[in-house]
């Protein structure tokens, strides 16, 4: 025998949870979206080696996210892929005086992958650079005739400067400052 409990006017709550809309665009550097995309393409097609690259890319990447400068910019991706290129190309030249050609290969392997991603990342041309350090000296020197090569770079990269913000390789930038000093 079932019995009923009084009836009493409860009333229900509803609870909606709304999670935020997907990005429009996806953030990132254009190059970090890339070499997201083509590890997934890797994964499918099962390229062991450029798919060891991008992941190995990919975890740097992340532990720099963790860091007080996470990467922004396609620059600071491209410098990380410089560094890369300069290790393997380090660890391959080891493995040839050892004799360890079948290592050798795999490291030239990793080269031309890493060849290939910043072959992709357009920078600005050296003689334009040229032109933005030259006027910028133009500019300093009607102030100062004693120019120190620093305060060049500060005023080149300073906010408002001509390379601020621009697709420049920041190493090439104090050699050609140098030059052009005297």
């Amino acid at each position: 025998m079932l019995r009923q409990l009084p009836s009493r006017n409860y009333q229900l709550s509803q609870c909606r949870y709304y999670s935020a809309p997907a990005p429009a665009t996806p953030s990132g550097p254009p190059l970090l979206l890339k070499l997201r995309t083509d590890l997934k393409t890797a994964m499918r097609a099962k390229d062991t080696a450029r798919l060891n690259v991008l992941r190995s890319l990919l975890a740097e990447v992340t532990n720099a996210a963790k860091s007080p400068n996470p990467v922004k910019t396609d620059m600071q991706l491209l410098s990380m892929l410089r560094k890369r290129q300069v290790a393997a190309k380090a660890a391959s030249a080891e493995f040839k005086a050892a004799g360890r050609e079948d290592l050798v290969e795999k490291e030239q392997g990793q080269v031309d992958i890493l060849d290939e991603y910043a072959g992709g990342v357009q920078t600005m041309a050296i003689e334009d650079v040229k032109a933005a350090i030259k006027s910028t000296i133009d500019e300093l020197k009607a102030k100062t005739p004693d120019l120190k090569a620093g305060s060049v770079m500060k005023a080149i990269f300073a906010p408002g400067g001509s390379l601020d913000g621009k697709n420049v390789e920041k190493s090439t930038v104090p050699g050609i400052v140098k030059e052009l000093l005297g």
